[in-house]
């Protein structure tokens, strides 16, 4: 998958980033989804031992529910744990996966935010200035904003409203579960944004990429090849 270089420096310190996400929010764009949606990649991270994390992208098929491709990426931790920072710590491996992949997906999900971040530059909107498609956070856990109370249907929604705006959306994947904190990332809006995910929702309260892609991570800490997680996931 085609990766930008050069748009920053990662070695930065945590007030040089907070200064840069300031700027690079700036940079976002609205847009609107490709249809139909022919390839999804899901985006998730996980640690791995005490000083290093493990990436996993996973590109997922909508028309048939179908794993495409599976590709990880380790990295020492250069960067330390501070809130609204988590992009400058985890960034580095998620984008090394994205670019080991062969195709070349409409949309990419991350598991963790949009612009709905204190300075409107979460994981899936810094890594979408990095890419030429649209992307998508659906978090589990609120970072910031406020919304109203969600039915308890799938596909009910509430806005999430940061400061006055419309940051993202509160979205009921499955009822009797918790729901999701979807936001966009670039390159696409708010409505869009809980469209896809929904659409790419089958059954559990994750979207399908992400939800393989959190596996696929958890394999990869296990000590499994992306053509190994590959093979389990198909079987």
């Amino acid at each position: 998958m085609f990766v930008r270089q050069g748009l920053h420096d990662w070695n930065l310190t945590p007030a040089e980033a907070a200064r840069l996400q300031e700027r690079l929010a700036a940079s976002l764009s609205g847009g609107r989804l490709p249809s139909p949606l022919r390839l999804v990649a899901g985006v998730d991270l996980a640690l791995s031992g005490r000083d290093s994390l493990v990436a996993a992208a996973v590109v997922w098929s909508p028309a048939d529910s179908s794993v495409v491709e599976v590709a990880l990426a380790r990295k020492p931790l250069s960067f330390p744990y501070v809130p609204g920072l988590l992009s400058f710590r985890e960034a580095p491996a998620a984008l090394e996966a994205l670019a080991a992949l062969r195709s070349e997906p409409d949309l990419v999900i991350f598991d963790g935010q949009g612009i709905a971040h204190p300075r409107g530059l979460g994981l899936a909107a810094h890594l979408g200035l990095w890419l030429e498609v649209p992307t998508v956070g659906a978090a589990k856990k609120r970072l910031c904003g406020a919304h109203r109370p969600v039915r308890d249907r799938r596909g009910s929604k509430a806005s999430l409203f940061l400061g006055g705006r419309r940051v993202g959306f509160v979205l009921r994947t499955r009822p009797g579960v918790k729901p999701l904190f979807v936001s966009p990332g670039n390159r696409i809006g708010p409505a869009g944004a809980a469209r896809a995910v929904l659409r790419c929702c089958r059954g559990f309260r994750l979207p399908e990429p992400t939800r393989l892609a959190h596996i696929a991570a958890a394999m990869a800490k296990r000590g499994l090849s992306a053509p190994e997680i590959e093979r389990k996931l198909l079987s």
